[in-house]
Protein backbone atom coordinates (compact mmCIF):
# COMPACT_ATOMS: atom_id res chain seq x y z
CA UNK A 1 0.00 0.00 0.00
CA UNK A 2 2.69 2.59 0.95
CA UNK A 3 4.69 1.71 -2.71
CA UNK A 4 1.51 2.17 -4.28
CA UNK A 5 0.77 5.48 -2.63
CA UNK A 6 3.85 6.98 -2.07
CA UNK A 7 4.88 6.16 -5.71
CA UNK A 8 1.67 7.69 -6.58
CA UNK A 9 2.41 11.18 -5.06
CA UNK A 10 6.23 11.12 -5.62
CA UNK A 11 5.03 11.53 -9.58
CA UNK A 12 2.56 14.14 -8.73
CA UNK A 13 5.19 16.22 -6.91
CA UNK A 14 7.19 15.64 -10.17
CA UNK A 15 4.33 17.51 -12.29
CA UNK A 16 3.14 14.22 -14.21
CA UNK A 17 -0.69 14.45 -14.84
CA UNK A 18 -2.85 12.95 -12.58
CA UNK A 19 -3.39 9.74 -15.29
CA UNK A 20 0.04 9.25 -16.10
CA UNK A 21 1.08 9.42 -12.45
CA UNK A 22 -1.96 6.67 -11.44
CA UNK A 23 -1.11 4.11 -14.30
CA UNK A 24 2.90 4.65 -13.25
CA UNK A 25 2.42 4.04 -9.48
CA UNK A 26 -0.20 0.62 -10.31
CA UNK A 27 2.30 -0.61 -12.70
CA UNK A 28 5.40 -0.03 -10.00
CA UNK A 29 3.02 -1.73 -7.52
CA UNK A 30 2.38 -4.58 -8.99
CA UNK A 31 6.13 -5.29 -10.46
CA UNK A 32 7.61 -4.49 -6.77
CA UNK A 33 5.25 -6.56 -4.99
CA UNK A 34 4.21 -9.38 -7.29
CA UNK A 35 0.93 -9.64 -6.43
CA UNK A 36 -1.00 -9.75 -9.36
CA UNK A 37 0.34 -10.67 -13.37
CA UNK A 38 1.32 -7.61 -14.90
CA UNK A 39 -1.17 -8.13 -17.58
CA UNK A 40 -3.96 -7.29 -15.29
CA UNK A 41 -2.99 -3.61 -15.79
CA UNK A 42 -4.45 -3.74 -19.52
CA UNK A 43 -7.13 -6.10 -18.17
CA UNK A 44 -8.31 -3.81 -15.14
CA UNK A 45 -7.70 -0.63 -17.19
CA UNK A 46 -10.14 -1.93 -20.42
CA UNK A 47 -12.41 -2.91 -17.79
CA UNK A 48 -12.42 0.48 -16.29
CA UNK A 49 -14.45 1.93 -19.16
CA UNK A 50 -16.33 -1.19 -20.46
CA UNK A 51 -19.40 0.25 -19.27
CA UNK A 52 -22.78 1.62 -21.27
CA UNK A 53 -23.48 4.14 -19.04
CA UNK A 54 -19.80 5.54 -19.90
CA UNK A 55 -21.25 6.35 -23.52
CA UNK A 56 -23.17 9.18 -21.77
CA UNK A 57 -19.67 11.07 -21.21
CA UNK A 58 -19.04 12.06 -25.17
CA UNK A 59 -22.21 12.74 -25.78
CA UNK A 60 -22.83 15.28 -23.16
CA UNK A 61 -19.35 16.77 -24.18
CA UNK A 62 -20.80 16.94 -27.96
CA UNK A 63 -23.82 18.47 -26.64
CA UNK A 64 -22.35 21.11 -24.55
CA UNK A 65 -19.96 22.00 -28.00
CA UNK A 66 -22.44 22.03 -30.35
CA UNK A 67 -25.08 24.36 -28.37
CA UNK A 68 -21.55 26.72 -28.03
CA UNK A 69 -21.30 26.96 -32.05
CA UNK A 70 -25.18 26.80 -32.71
CA UNK A 71 -25.27 30.41 -31.37
CA UNK A 72 -27.72 29.28 -28.59
CA UNK A 73 -25.14 31.05 -26.02
CA UNK A 74 -25.47 34.58 -27.24
CA UNK A 75 -29.70 33.74 -27.31
CA UNK A 76 -29.08 32.21 -23.68
CA UNK A 77 -27.57 35.80 -22.41
CA UNK A 78 -29.69 37.87 -24.13
CA UNK A 79 -32.70 36.22 -22.73
CA UNK A 80 -30.79 36.80 -18.93
CA UNK A 81 -30.60 40.09 -19.40
CA UNK A 82 -34.00 40.54 -20.52
CA UNK A 83 -35.03 38.60 -17.48
CA UNK A 84 -32.87 39.72 -14.47
CA UNK A 85 -30.55 42.51 -16.57
CA UNK A 86 -32.82 45.56 -14.45
CA UNK A 87 -31.69 44.18 -11.18
CA UNK A 88 -28.77 46.14 -9.07
CA UNK A 89 -25.74 44.19 -9.83
CA UNK A 90 -27.67 43.68 -13.01
CA UNK A 91 -24.98 41.41 -15.37
CA UNK A 92 -23.97 39.72 -12.23
CA UNK A 93 -27.45 38.28 -12.17
CA UNK A 94 -27.58 38.01 -15.82
CA UNK A 95 -24.21 35.98 -15.80
CA UNK A 96 -26.20 33.20 -12.88
CA UNK A 97 -28.93 32.96 -14.67
CA UNK A 98 -27.29 32.04 -17.79
CA UNK A 99 -25.09 29.34 -16.07
CA UNK A 100 -28.37 27.88 -14.76
CA UNK A 101 -29.33 28.01 -18.48
CA UNK A 102 -26.63 26.72 -19.78
CA UNK A 103 -25.73 24.20 -17.10
CA UNK A 104 -29.36 22.04 -18.19
CA UNK A 105 -27.04 21.36 -21.51
CA UNK A 106 -23.70 20.95 -20.86
CA UNK A 107 -22.90 19.13 -17.87
CA UNK A 108 -19.65 20.20 -17.04
CA UNK A 109 -18.56 23.57 -15.12
CA UNK A 110 -15.62 24.17 -17.76
CA UNK A 111 -17.67 24.27 -20.96
CA UNK A 112 -20.03 26.94 -19.08
CA UNK A 113 -17.05 28.60 -18.28
CA UNK A 114 -15.64 28.67 -21.73
CA UNK A 115 -18.79 28.95 -23.57
CA UNK A 116 -21.01 31.68 -21.83
CA UNK A 117 -18.15 32.71 -19.43
CA UNK A 118 -16.12 34.55 -22.20
CA UNK A 119 -19.60 36.14 -23.23
CA UNK A 120 -20.48 37.48 -19.77
CA UNK A 121 -16.92 38.96 -18.51
CA UNK A 122 -16.74 40.63 -21.65
CA UNK A 123 -20.07 42.28 -21.06
CA UNK A 124 -19.64 43.35 -17.40
CA UNK A 125 -15.79 44.94 -18.13
CA UNK A 126 -18.01 47.05 -20.86
CA UNK A 127 -20.41 48.13 -18.63
CA UNK A 128 -17.76 49.34 -15.91
CA UNK A 129 -17.63 46.00 -13.50
CA UNK A 130 -14.12 45.37 -12.23
CA UNK A 131 -12.55 42.27 -13.93
CA UNK A 132 -11.98 40.74 -10.84
CA UNK A 133 -16.17 40.76 -9.78
CA UNK A 134 -16.48 39.91 -13.00
CA UNK A 135 -14.18 36.78 -12.97
CA UNK A 136 -15.23 35.58 -9.39
CA UNK A 137 -19.31 35.49 -10.01
CA UNK A 138 -18.26 33.22 -13.33
CA UNK A 139 -16.72 30.52 -11.19
CA UNK A 140 -19.00 30.56 -9.09
CA UNK A 141 -21.41 30.42 -11.44
CA UNK A 142 -19.74 27.72 -13.14
CA UNK A 143 -19.96 25.44 -10.27
CA UNK A 144 -24.41 25.32 -11.26
CA UNK A 145 -22.96 23.00 -14.49
CA UNK A 146 -22.61 19.51 -12.93
CA UNK A 147 -24.97 20.03 -10.24
CA UNK A 148 -28.20 20.54 -12.42
CA UNK A 149 -28.39 17.94 -15.46
CA UNK A 150 -27.12 16.59 -16.86
CA UNK A 151 -23.88 16.20 -15.41
CA UNK A 152 -20.97 14.35 -16.52
CA UNK A 153 -19.57 13.60 -12.75
CA UNK A 154 -23.16 12.21 -11.97
CA UNK A 155 -22.53 9.76 -14.79
CA UNK A 156 -19.40 8.59 -13.61
CA UNK A 157 -20.67 8.19 -9.56
CA UNK A 158 -23.30 6.70 -10.64
CA UNK A 159 -21.59 4.67 -13.06
CA UNK A 160 -18.81 3.58 -9.75
CA UNK A 161 -21.44 3.43 -7.03
CA UNK A 162 -23.73 1.56 -8.86
CA UNK A 163 -26.62 4.44 -8.30
CA UNK A 164 -29.19 5.62 -10.66
CA UNK A 165 -28.16 8.28 -12.87
CA UNK A 166 -31.54 9.39 -12.97
CA UNK A 167 -32.35 9.51 -9.24
CA UNK A 168 -28.87 11.82 -8.98
CA UNK A 169 -29.74 14.29 -12.39
CA UNK A 170 -33.21 14.55 -9.99
CA UNK A 171 -31.39 15.01 -6.87
CA UNK A 172 -29.39 17.86 -8.35
CA UNK A 173 -32.45 20.01 -9.13
CA UNK A 174 -33.38 21.59 -5.99
CA UNK A 175 -29.88 22.30 -4.84
CA UNK A 176 -28.87 23.49 -7.85
CA UNK A 177 -31.89 25.94 -7.12
CA UNK A 178 -30.93 26.54 -3.82
CA UNK A 179 -27.17 27.15 -4.94
CA UNK A 180 -28.55 29.84 -7.83
CA UNK A 181 -30.21 31.65 -4.77
CA UNK A 182 -27.34 31.98 -2.49
CA UNK A 183 -25.47 33.38 -5.24
CA UNK A 184 -28.13 35.71 -6.75
CA UNK A 185 -27.88 36.95 -3.46
CA UNK A 186 -24.17 37.38 -2.63
CA UNK A 187 -24.09 39.68 -6.00
CA UNK A 188 -27.35 41.56 -4.34
CA UNK A 189 -25.05 42.18 -1.46
CA UNK A 190 -21.99 43.64 -3.65
CA UNK A 191 -24.19 45.75 -5.65
CA UNK A 192 -26.15 47.62 -2.21
CA UNK A 193 -22.14 47.96 -0.88
CA UNK A 194 -21.16 49.42 -3.85
CA UNK A 195 -24.09 51.68 -4.76
CA UNK A 196 -24.31 49.67 -8.23
CA UNK A 197 -27.75 50.23 -10.09
CA UNK A 198 -28.89 48.21 -12.96
CA UNK A 199 -26.99 47.67 -16.21
CA UNK A 200 -30.60 47.99 -18.22
CA UNK A 201 -33.97 49.92 -18.13
CA UNK A 202 -36.75 47.99 -16.27
CA UNK A 203 -39.09 47.42 -19.11
CA UNK A 204 -42.57 45.72 -18.57
CA UNK A 205 -42.08 44.59 -21.73
CA UNK A 206 -38.87 42.78 -21.77
CA UNK A 207 -39.63 41.19 -18.41
CA UNK A 208 -43.17 39.93 -19.91
CA UNK A 209 -41.42 38.72 -23.03
CA UNK A 210 -38.89 36.70 -20.90
CA UNK A 211 -41.57 35.55 -18.52
CA UNK A 212 -43.51 34.26 -20.88
CA UNK A 213 -40.61 32.21 -22.05
CA UNK A 214 -40.52 30.59 -18.92
CA UNK A 215 -44.45 30.06 -18.50
CA UNK A 216 -44.60 28.23 -21.84
CA UNK A 217 -41.45 26.00 -21.11
CA UNK A 218 -42.94 25.22 -17.73
CA UNK A 219 -46.53 24.61 -19.33
CA UNK A 220 -44.84 22.11 -22.03
CA UNK A 221 -45.01 19.20 -19.48
CA UNK A 222 -48.49 20.07 -17.87
CA UNK A 223 -49.71 20.21 -21.87
CA UNK A 224 -48.26 16.64 -22.11
CA UNK A 225 -50.18 15.36 -18.97
CA UNK A 226 -53.52 16.90 -19.55
CA UNK A 227 -53.08 15.04 -23.08
CA UNK A 228 -52.14 11.51 -21.56
CA UNK A 229 -54.96 12.01 -18.81
CA UNK A 230 -57.43 12.71 -21.73
CA UNK A 231 -56.55 9.46 -23.21
CA UNK A 232 -53.85 9.79 -26.06
CA UNK A 233 -50.75 7.76 -25.75
CA UNK A 234 -47.61 9.74 -24.33
CA UNK A 235 -45.59 9.49 -27.72
CA UNK A 236 -48.42 11.15 -29.47
CA UNK A 237 -49.03 13.56 -26.60
CA UNK A 238 -45.01 14.53 -27.08
CA UNK A 239 -45.15 14.63 -30.11
CA UNK A 240 -48.02 17.32 -30.27
CA UNK A 241 -46.77 19.50 -27.78
CA UNK A 242 -43.48 19.19 -29.56
CA UNK A 243 -44.93 20.62 -33.06
CA UNK A 244 -46.85 23.20 -31.40
CA UNK A 245 -44.08 24.78 -29.58
CA UNK A 246 -41.73 24.81 -32.66
CA UNK A 247 -44.81 26.23 -34.45
CA UNK A 248 -44.88 28.87 -31.91
CA UNK A 249 -41.02 29.66 -31.91
CA UNK A 250 -40.84 29.65 -35.49
CA UNK A 251 -43.38 32.35 -35.52
CA UNK A 252 -42.86 34.74 -32.46
CA UNK A 253 -38.93 33.54 -32.55
CA UNK A 254 -38.28 33.45 -29.08
CA UNK A 255 -34.84 34.20 -27.25
CA UNK A 256 -34.66 31.08 -25.25
CA UNK A 257 -37.54 28.68 -25.49
CA UNK A 258 -35.65 25.72 -27.50
CA UNK A 259 -32.18 26.28 -25.03
CA UNK A 260 -34.47 25.91 -22.01
CA UNK A 261 -36.66 22.76 -22.85
CA UNK A 262 -32.92 20.83 -23.03
CA UNK A 263 -33.30 20.13 -19.94
CA UNK A 264 -37.29 19.72 -19.87
CA UNK A 265 -36.83 16.71 -22.85
CA UNK A 266 -33.46 15.23 -20.71
CA UNK A 267 -35.61 14.99 -17.55
CA UNK A 268 -39.14 14.94 -18.78
CA UNK A 269 -37.65 11.57 -20.95
CA UNK A 270 -35.72 10.20 -18.14
CA UNK A 271 -38.83 10.12 -15.71
CA UNK A 272 -41.14 9.06 -18.50
CA UNK A 273 -38.62 6.04 -18.90
CA UNK A 274 -38.59 6.93 -22.72
CA UNK A 275 -34.99 6.43 -22.79
CA UNK A 276 -31.96 6.20 -20.21
CA UNK A 277 -29.72 8.52 -19.11
CA UNK A 278 -27.14 7.11 -21.71
CA UNK A 279 -29.70 7.11 -24.33
CA UNK A 280 -30.52 11.02 -22.99
CA UNK A 281 -27.27 12.08 -24.38
CA UNK A 282 -27.70 10.93 -27.56
CA UNK A 283 -31.41 13.21 -27.58
CA UNK A 284 -29.17 16.49 -26.28
CA UNK A 285 -27.01 16.32 -29.52
CA UNK A 286 -29.85 15.47 -31.82
CA UNK A 287 -31.59 18.84 -30.22
CA UNK A 288 -28.39 20.49 -30.40
CA UNK A 289 -27.96 19.35 -34.29
CA UNK A 290 -31.70 20.11 -34.53
CA UNK A 291 -31.75 23.88 -33.61
CA UNK A 292 -28.11 24.33 -35.55
CA UNK A 293 -28.85 23.06 -38.36
CA UNK A 294 -32.31 23.15 -38.82
CA UNK A 295 -33.95 25.65 -36.34
CA UNK A 296 -31.51 28.67 -36.34
CA UNK A 297 -29.34 27.28 -39.32
CA UNK A 298 -26.29 28.44 -37.25
CA UNK A 299 -24.08 25.88 -37.82
CA UNK A 300 -21.63 25.20 -40.56
CA UNK A 301 -19.72 21.89 -41.60
CA UNK A 302 -16.81 23.35 -40.74
CA UNK A 303 -17.90 24.17 -37.38
CA UNK A 304 -19.65 20.59 -36.62
CA UNK A 305 -16.53 19.24 -37.57
CA UNK A 306 -14.63 21.57 -35.12
CA UNK A 307 -16.83 20.45 -32.46
CA UNK A 308 -16.84 16.92 -32.92
CA UNK A 309 -12.51 17.01 -32.79
CA UNK A 310 -12.94 18.80 -30.19
CA UNK A 311 -14.45 16.46 -28.24
CA UNK A 312 -13.04 13.36 -29.21
CA UNK A 313 -9.93 15.48 -27.48
CA UNK A 314 -11.84 15.97 -24.29
CA UNK A 315 -13.52 12.31 -24.28
CA UNK A 316 -9.45 11.06 -24.41
CA UNK A 317 -8.63 13.03 -21.96
CA UNK A 318 -11.80 11.60 -19.45
CA UNK A 319 -11.56 7.99 -20.58
CA UNK A 320 -7.99 8.00 -20.20
CA UNK A 321 -8.32 9.17 -16.71
CA UNK A 322 -11.20 6.61 -16.06
CA UNK A 323 -9.06 3.90 -17.61
CA UNK A 324 -6.15 4.54 -14.91
CA UNK A 325 -7.95 5.67 -12.06
CA UNK A 326 -9.85 2.65 -12.54
CA UNK A 327 -6.76 -0.13 -12.10
CA UNK A 328 -5.47 2.58 -9.11
CA UNK A 329 -8.86 2.21 -7.45
CA UNK A 330 -8.91 -1.76 -8.04
CA UNK A 331 -5.46 -1.88 -6.31
CA UNK A 332 -6.19 0.43 -3.65
CA UNK A 333 -8.94 -2.52 -2.81
CA UNK A 334 -7.15 -5.54 -3.32
CA UNK A 335 -4.29 -3.92 -0.98
CA UNK A 336 -6.93 -3.71 1.64
CA UNK A 337 -5.63 -0.34 1.74
CA UNK A 338 -9.42 1.34 1.15
CA UNK A 339 -10.68 -1.56 4.09
CA UNK A 340 -7.59 0.24 6.34
CA UNK A 341 -8.77 3.28 5.26
CA UNK A 342 -12.31 2.14 5.71
CA UNK A 343 -11.88 0.97 9.63
CA UNK A 344 -9.60 3.64 10.53
CA UNK A 345 -12.60 6.26 9.82
CA UNK A 346 -14.90 4.14 11.51
CA UNK A 347 -12.37 3.65 14.41
CA UNK A 348 -12.94 7.00 15.02
CA UNK A 349 -16.62 8.11 14.66
CA UNK A 350 -19.82 5.85 13.93
CA UNK A 351 -21.66 9.16 13.93
CA UNK A 352 -22.97 9.89 9.84
CA UNK A 353 -22.90 13.61 10.70
CA UNK A 354 -19.50 13.29 12.20
CA UNK A 355 -18.15 11.00 8.90
CA UNK A 356 -20.23 13.51 6.73
CA UNK A 357 -17.91 16.46 8.19
CA UNK A 358 -14.88 14.46 7.86
CA UNK A 359 -15.87 13.04 4.32
CA UNK A 360 -16.22 16.76 3.30
CA UNK A 361 -13.09 17.85 4.48
CA UNK A 362 -11.22 14.60 2.60
CA UNK A 363 -12.60 15.41 -0.79
CA UNK A 364 -12.72 19.08 -0.52
CA UNK A 365 -8.48 18.40 0.35
CA UNK A 366 -8.73 15.98 -2.71
CA UNK A 367 -10.19 18.24 -5.13
CA UNK A 368 -7.14 20.80 -4.70
CA UNK A 369 -4.75 18.21 -6.39
CA UNK A 370 -7.17 15.62 -8.62
CA UNK A 371 -9.14 16.01 -11.71
CA UNK A 372 -13.08 15.52 -10.70
CA UNK A 373 -13.23 12.29 -12.61
CA UNK A 374 -9.98 10.67 -11.25
CA UNK A 375 -11.28 11.84 -7.54
CA UNK A 376 -14.63 10.42 -7.91
CA UNK A 377 -13.05 6.80 -9.54
CA UNK A 378 -10.67 6.90 -6.54
CA UNK A 379 -12.84 7.96 -3.39
CA UNK A 380 -16.29 5.87 -3.95
CA UNK A 381 -14.60 2.71 -3.43
CA UNK A 382 -13.01 4.13 -0.55
CA UNK A 383 -15.95 5.95 0.77
CA UNK A 384 -18.58 4.09 -0.29
CA UNK A 385 -18.36 1.31 1.92
CA UNK A 386 -18.37 3.83 4.80
CA UNK A 387 -21.63 5.70 3.28
CA UNK A 388 -23.75 2.53 3.01
CA UNK A 389 -22.92 0.83 6.78
CA UNK A 390 -23.59 4.36 8.29
CA UNK A 391 -27.46 4.34 6.35
CA UNK A 392 -26.49 7.36 4.22
CA UNK A 393 -27.84 7.58 0.80
CA UNK A 394 -25.73 6.62 -2.01
CA UNK A 395 -27.98 9.11 -3.83
CA UNK A 396 -27.10 11.94 -1.13
CA UNK A 397 -23.63 11.16 -1.18
CA UNK A 398 -23.27 11.78 -4.65
CA UNK A 399 -24.55 15.08 -4.48
CA UNK A 400 -21.65 16.60 -1.34
CA UNK A 401 -18.97 14.84 -3.40
CA UNK A 402 -19.68 16.14 -6.58
CA UNK A 403 -20.22 19.94 -5.05
CA UNK A 404 -16.88 19.39 -3.20
CA UNK A 405 -15.26 18.29 -6.17
CA UNK A 406 -16.70 21.52 -8.21
CA UNK A 407 -15.13 24.03 -5.31
CA UNK A 408 -12.05 22.19 -6.07
CA UNK A 409 -11.91 23.53 -9.62
CA UNK A 410 -11.71 27.41 -8.52
CA UNK A 411 -8.61 27.15 -6.80
CA UNK A 412 -4.77 25.73 -6.95
CA UNK A 413 -3.18 23.79 -7.74
CA UNK A 414 -4.70 21.97 -10.53
CA UNK A 415 -8.42 24.22 -10.10
CA UNK A 416 -9.54 24.02 -13.96
CA UNK A 417 -11.93 26.55 -14.32
CA UNK A 418 -9.57 29.34 -11.87
CA UNK A 419 -6.82 28.40 -15.24
CA UNK A 420 -9.65 28.65 -17.84
CA UNK A 421 -11.03 31.90 -16.50
CA UNK A 422 -7.15 33.45 -15.90
CA UNK A 423 -6.97 32.85 -19.91
CA UNK A 424 -10.36 33.91 -20.69
CA UNK A 425 -9.94 37.07 -18.33
CA UNK A 426 -6.33 37.40 -19.32
CA UNK A 427 -5.88 37.84 -15.59
CA UNK A 428 -2.83 36.20 -13.59
CA UNK A 429 -3.77 32.87 -11.89
CA UNK A 430 -2.70 34.99 -8.52
CA UNK A 431 -5.32 37.64 -8.87
CA UNK A 432 -7.85 34.69 -10.39
CA UNK A 433 -7.34 33.00 -7.56
CA UNK A 434 -8.06 36.10 -4.76
CA UNK A 435 -10.85 37.46 -7.40
CA UNK A 436 -12.68 33.39 -6.69
CA UNK A 437 -11.79 33.51 -2.64
CA UNK A 438 -15.00 35.87 -1.37
CA UNK A 439 -17.56 33.37 -3.66
CA UNK A 440 -15.91 30.26 -1.68
CA UNK A 441 -17.88 31.79 0.92
CA UNK A 442 -21.91 30.78 -0.24
CA UNK A 443 -20.44 27.70 -2.21
CA UNK A 444 -19.70 26.88 1.09
CA UNK A 445 -22.89 27.81 2.90
CA UNK A 446 -24.53 25.73 0.27
CA UNK A 447 -22.37 22.56 0.83
CA UNK A 448 -23.15 22.74 4.00
CA UNK A 449 -27.21 22.66 3.53
CA UNK A 450 -26.86 20.11 1.34
CA UNK A 451 -24.79 17.63 3.82
CA UNK A 452 -27.12 18.25 6.79
CA UNK A 453 -30.39 18.45 5.10
CA UNK A 454 -30.62 15.44 2.74
CA UNK A 455 -34.24 15.80 1.88
CA UNK A 456 -33.08 19.17 0.11
CA UNK A 457 -31.33 16.10 -2.61
CA UNK A 458 -33.86 13.24 -2.14
CA UNK A 459 -37.53 14.35 -1.72
CA UNK A 460 -37.18 14.55 -5.75
CA UNK A 461 -36.08 11.68 -6.40
CA UNK A 462 -38.51 9.72 -4.05
CA UNK A 463 -41.67 11.93 -5.80
CA UNK A 464 -40.64 10.32 -9.03
CA UNK A 465 -40.21 6.64 -7.08
CA UNK A 466 -36.32 6.70 -7.81
CA UNK A 467 -35.31 6.97 -3.88
CA UNK A 468 -34.69 4.63 -1.41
Amino acid sequence: MLILLGSFLILMVFGLPVAVSMAVASLLYILTTGVVPDVIVAQRMIAGVESFPLLAVPFFILAGNLMNIAGVTGRIYSFAVALVGWMKGGLGQVNIVGSVIFSGMSGTAIADAAGLGTIEIKAMKDHGYSTEFSVGVTAASATLGPIIPPSLPFVIYGMMANVSIGALFLGGLIPGVFMTLMMMATVAYFAYRNGWGSDTPFSWRQLGSASIEVIIVLAFPVAVWLMVQAGLSTNVAIGIGLVVLLALDWYFDFSAVMALMAPVILIGGMTLGLFTPTEAAVAAVIWSLFLGLVRYRSMTFRSLAKATFDTIETTASVLFIVTAASIFAWLLTVSQAAQLLSDAILGFTQNKWVFLLLANILILFVGCFIDTIAAITILVPILLPIVLKLGIDPVHFGLIMTLNLMIGLLHPPLGMVLFVLARVSKLSVERTTMAILPWLVPLMLALIAITYIPELTLWLPRQMGLGR
